[in-house]
């Protein structure tokens, strides 16, 4: 049962949102092996001004050792 939470700068339209997440649905059932109906994803817009507290530090800097795909940035 695959969950993926995407977050990313606000400003998306729901379409471009709805094609993200048809777009990883794809990509998780061809890697888990999984129907669509097990996959579920959820978008959360987060304010730039935002990113470092809300994203960054917990979820990146914060979990760097789960992370596949790293960033190639920092904001530090």
């Amino acid at each position: 049962m695959p969950h993926v939470i995407i977050k990313l700068a606000a400003g998306r339209t729901l379409g471009q949102k709805a094609s993200m997440a048809a777009e990883v649905t794809k990509a998780v059932m061809g890697t888990a092996k999984c129907e669509a109906k097990a996959v579920s994803v959820a978008v959360e817009d987060i304010d730039p001004q935002d990113w470092l507290e809300k994203v960054y530090k917990p979820d990146i800097i914060g979990a760097w050792e789960r992370l596949f795909k790293k960033p190639g940035y920092d904001p530090l």
